[in-house]
């Protein structure tokens, strides 16, 4: 389970709200206490980088922003990829500890930060959709697997773009593994790879 993101009441478009770094800031290190609660993982947060992670997302995301209204749900879950995208390349969390009966198996002691950044952005991509476009939010069966996790850890250190992609494939949507940071407009068919035709990840062939 997504550890819940607890965020102050917005008045209007939560999708507006998401985009002011007060509401960034505070949202994420809101996060962060309820994954630390949740797993017993303890974290510290390097403040002085949440400005320039949010500047730089910011600019990513009004870099490709779609016109027509009927691609906006879509752009929410690349949205929330870039954002990932943007916690993974710059890292701002630093594990402190984990319980000591931690299972290393887990998806929140195997990577606790990106356990973490993929935790906030799930949970930002569904609170955007739910209220700003009223769509339920799914959470693939893959979110638990481990195979999975050693796949997004791998490829995302190594090419911080795939971090889109793999939100998509969390949230249980249609990834583009092979052009992961251009917004693909509704209707546009992939024909992207699967994630193991792709991306090989630790057993991956076994």
């Amino acid at each position: 389970m997504i550890p819940k993101l607890q965020t102050s009441a917005t008045e209007g478009s939560v999708g507006k709200s998401t985009r002011r770094l007060r509401w960034f800031v505070n949202a994420f290190e809101s996060q962060v206490t309820q994954t630390s609660a949740d797993t017993g993982n303890e974290y510290e947060i390097d403040c002085d980088r949440l400005p320039a992670i949010f500047v730089s997302w910011l600019s990513a995301f009004n870099a490709q922003k779609p016109a027509e209204t009927e691609d906006r749900p879509a752009y929410v879950s690349f949205a929330s990829g870039l954002m990932l995208k943007e916690l993974v390349e710059q890292n701002p969390l630093s594990l402190v500890s984990m319980p000591e009966d931690a299972d290393a198996d887990k998806p929140a002691y195997f990577w606790p930060e990106g356990f973490a950044y993929l935790a906030f952005c799930l949970n930002v991509r569904g609170l955007v959709l739910e209220k700003d476009y009223h769509v339920a939010p799914e959470l693939s069966q893959d979110f638990e697997d481990t195979r999975t996790w050693w796949s997004f850890r791998e490829n995302v250190e190594a090419n911080p773009a795939l971090a889109i992609a793999f939100l998509d494939h969390f949230a249980n949507e249609q990834p583009q593994w092979s052009m992961p940071g251009l917004f693909q407009r509704k209707g546009v068919q992939s024909i992207a790879p699967t994630l193991f035709d792709e991306i090989e990840g630790p057993g991956h062939g076994a």
